[in-house]
Parts: C-alpha cells; sequence; structure tokens
C-alpha cells in the first residue's frame, strides 16, 4: 500500500474518532499549540455521553472546548503540566489541575509511568516519506506516540516544520487522521520591557562571555537581555535552551549565534519548543540552524551541563532570605509550573564556567499597594521551584548577588542589599526577629 493511499484510509471527520471516546478513558492533548482544535470541539459535543474521561494536556494557547463546554457538570477531568494564562484561571475556576513535574522527565514518564488511550496531536500534513512533522512543539510527543493506545494527527498547514531528533510520527503509527482547518496559529505577544527589566539586563550583560551557551526563559526581562545582547559586543553565541522566543529571533539576525563553540549540536539552535509570534513560527520553518529535540535532550542537567559556558536565565514571583525561590505560585494559588527552571540552573552550575540568573524585580502591587518580592519567609501553600543550595546569582534593579558558598547571615545580607531601599529596614528587622541573623555575629 503506498503512503497517498493509507493516508486515504485513514483520514476521518473529528466527530467520528470523538464517537470512539468511552467513559474511563485518558484522552491527551500533547503541548501548547500541538493541542488539536477539531477533535477538542468534537470530543466537547459528547459530554452529556461521557463520565470520568482524563484529558490531559499543558500549556494552553486557547480555550479548550473540553473545559468551556462542562463547566457544571465535569464530565472531563482535565489535567495540566504547566499553565498558561488561561489555564491559570480554569484552575481558579476549579475546571483543571495541576500536575507536578520537571520538565526534562517528560518522556521518561509517558515511557515508564503513564497510560493513555488515545493521543491526538496538531502536525504538519504527511510529507512525502510519510511522516506528520511535531512542528513547533516537541517536548515528549515521541514518547506519547510510543506508549499510546491510539494515535490521531490533526495536521495544519500553519504548523512550521522543523529539523530535529525524535520530531515526527510516520502514517503507519497513526491510526487516524483529521484534516484540520490550517487556521493561524495562536501567538503570543512580547511583554513589554519596562525600565527596570532595561536595569536587570544591564547588570546581567558583563556577566555573559563571547562564546557562551544561553538559555534563556520568558518575559519582559529575559527579552530585555536579549535586545542587549543583540546591540552588545558579546558574540559567537550559542543557545540551548527549552523554549525558542522571539528574543533569539533578534539574536540571530543580529549576526550574535553561530554556535560553534558549544559542545553539543554544534551550529544549531538546539530547543524542544517554541511559543511567540508569527515571526518565530516563520524563522524556524525549514531552517537547518534550528534543531528541535526532544524535551529531556534539552532539559536534563547532564545533558545541558556538557556544554561549557551555559548561561541560564529564569524569572521568579519571591525569594525568601535564605535563597528560596518561587516561581510557580503564590501561597496556595498555583500559577505556572516547575518547568525546566531547576534543571537550567542546577545544569548551568555544573557546566564549565557555566552561571544561572534568577531575575526580579524587587516589588510588585498587590490591591496597589507595593509589596517586596524579597521575604523573610514564604508564606504558607508557597511552592519552592529552586531550592537555596542550588541558587547562584540573584539579580534585580538594585543589583546583582552570588549566594553559592554563603552562610545563611551572609545570604540575608546579600538580599537584602538588592531589595527595594524603602523594604530593607523591615526585612532587617524580620531577619532578626526570625533568627537569621544572630545577634551575636551582628
Amino acid at each position: 500500500m503506498n503512503l497517498e493511499q493509507m493516508l486515504s484510509e485513514k483520514t476521518a471527520a473529528a466527530d467520528e474518532i470523538a464517537a470512539l471516546v468511552q467513559s474511563g478513558w485518558t484522552v491527551d492533548y500533547g503541548f501548547a499549540i500541538s493541542q488539536p482544535d477539531l477533535l477538542d470541539a468534537a470530543l466537547a459535543a459528547r459530554k452529556d455521553e461521557l463520565c470520568n474521561v482524563r484529558v490531559r494536556n499543558a500549556l494552553s494557547v486557547k480555550p479548550r472546548q473540553v473545559i468551556e463546554l462542562d463547566r457544571e457538570q465535569h464530565h472531563f477531568h482535565v489535567e495540566n503540566w504547566h499553565f498558561s494564562g488561561y489555564d491559570r484561571r480554569k484552575h481558579d475556576d476549579g475546571l483543571t489541575s495541576y500536575i507536578p513535574f520537571n520538565f526534562g522527565e517528560g518522556p521518561r514518564l509517558y515511557r515508564q509511568h503513564l497510560d493513555t488511550d488515545l493521543l491526538v496531536i496538531k502536525t504538519t500534513p504527511m510529507d512525502h516519506h510519510g511522516f506528520f512533522n511535531f512542528g513547533a512543539s516537541n517536548s515528549y510527543l515521541r514518547a506519547a506516540c510510543d506508549t499510546a493506545r491510539r494515535i490521531v494527527v490533526e495536521t495544519s498547514t500553519a504548523m512550521p516544520r522543523c529539523s530535529g531528533v525524535e520530531n515526527a510520527v510516520h502514517i503507519s503509527e497513526v491510526d487516524f487522521v483529521i484534516e484540520g482547518d490550517n487556521a493561524p496559529l495562536a501567538e503570543l505577544p512580547n511583554a513589554p520591557i519596562s525600565e527596570i527589566d532595561r536595569r536587570v539586563a544591564e547588570l546581567i550583560l558583563p556577566e555573559i562571555d563571547d562564546g557562551a551557551c544561553l538559555q534563556i526563559g520568558i518575559g519582559g526581562m529575559p527579552n530585555a537581555v536579549c535586545s542587549a545582547l543583540a546591540t552588545g559586543p558579546v558574540k559567537d553565541l550559542g543557545i540551548h535552551t527549552e523554549m525558542f522566543v522571539d528574543g533569539m529571533v533578534d539574536l540571530a539576525e543580529a549576526g550574535k549565534i553561530t554556535g560553534w563553540r558549544k559542545s553539543t549540536f554544534r551550529g544549531k539552535i538546539a530547543f524542544t519548543f517554541a511559543l511567540g509570534t508569527r515571526r518565530t513560527y516563520d524563522f524556524i520553518d525549514g531552517n537547518e540552524m534550528c534543531l528541535s529535540l526532544p524535551v529531556d535532550e534539552t532539559n536534563l542537567t547532564e545533558n545541558i551541563a556538557r556544554n561549557r559556558g551555559v548561561v541560564s536565565i529564569n524569572n521568579a514571583m519571591q525569594i525568601d532570605l535564605m535563597g528560596q525561590v518561587a516561581s510557580e505560585s503564590a501561597g496556595f494559588k498555583h500559577c505556572t509550573g516547575t518547568g525546566g527552571q531547576l534543571q537550567f540552573v542546577r545544569g548551568a552550575f555544573m557546566s564549565e564556567g557555566g552561571k544561572s540568573f534568577i531575575c526580579l524585580s524587587s516589588r510588585y502591587l498587590k490591591g496597589g499597594e507595593p509589596r517586596s518580592r524579597i521575604v523573610s519567609g514564604l508564606a504558607p501553600g508557597t511552592v519552592v521551584t529552586t531550592p537555596r543550595t542550588d541558587v547562584m546569582y540573584v539579580v534585580t534593579e538594585y543589583g546583582i548577588v552570588n549566594l553559592k558558598g554563603k552562610s545563611v547571615p551572609d545570604r540575608v545580607r546579600a538580599l537584602i542589599s538588592i531589595a527595594h531601599p524603602d523594604d530593607r529596614e523591615l526585612l532587617e528587622r524580620q531577619a532578626r526577629e526570625c533568627g537569621l541573623l544572630p545577634r551575636r555575629l551582628y
């Protein structure tokens, strides 16, 4: 049977495939822009016929109909690996749950610990070799294909086609193909760069040497770092990251990225998923410089550390005076996810000449009132994303400190020094009351 005949026989309408789903099944939607739209709507339309259907997804970039059409009856139980803004709101409404994990462990979790009755993911259309490319979302999708009982692809001509490793599924493995609506991919607008972001970037920039291998997170501060690097003197940079963002396009177009000093995947921009504007999707589409990898290849600590001069730059919501970093929850309110932060913090330190940076503004507003992001202790329920033992550099608009090798009192002093000036006296008093600054030493 030739490929086109196989494709024709396996092509079906979304409602035909949704009709196969039974109560008690686990349906996996994949990751970010690989989540399906037509099957999602068709499955949601069957809500009154089903019960106890578990839907697993991550980083939703548009509303999920299995949530929106099932708000009252809860026939579907949606579980999520990492929250987007939409997912966070649904969690606050009691409509989705978070699954804690380190992102780089995803493939192993699927292969050894998870059951999936139906995997349905958005891909490129089939190529002339019979492959459906995962496009901008590699992550753990190949492992999910390896273990799912049934595989469905929903094709989209808007999905970029990426070179890579474990980044495709063959028609012979697929049970059904849905011809998608080919709608433009959801975009993630760039966070505006504030004056605080620029000041943080200015403090980090002198710490980045020629030939450094970058992992950069998402948000205004990482954007500011990319912007500063694009116009600065540093050259010959490499990229080994989990997320490809628009700022990396700026670096590439400015000629700052060569990748020739990397130890792994030399000359390539290595990433596991991309999420940004159309500019990012167009840049990675068919670009031989860009290499889509499974997330265990990008995020496992030992793989990160194989490169020299790894520089990891990530945001945080809060840090306490001992150095515990909270990047995913505020008290019991869950906001995002662990993602790859801890693995990149550890991998950067293990890397020869590597550095990791945790960035945060000194303050935020709550109810219109300024609050310090540097606190004497984290509120009950707050998740520690990066333990104090792993934290290296911490940066606010008021300075940069290295916590490695510092005692608790020295950490307290260092972190107070980069807090907002109006918060320093209170933080010092609280530190003394908590015994973090013993009177006999200070």
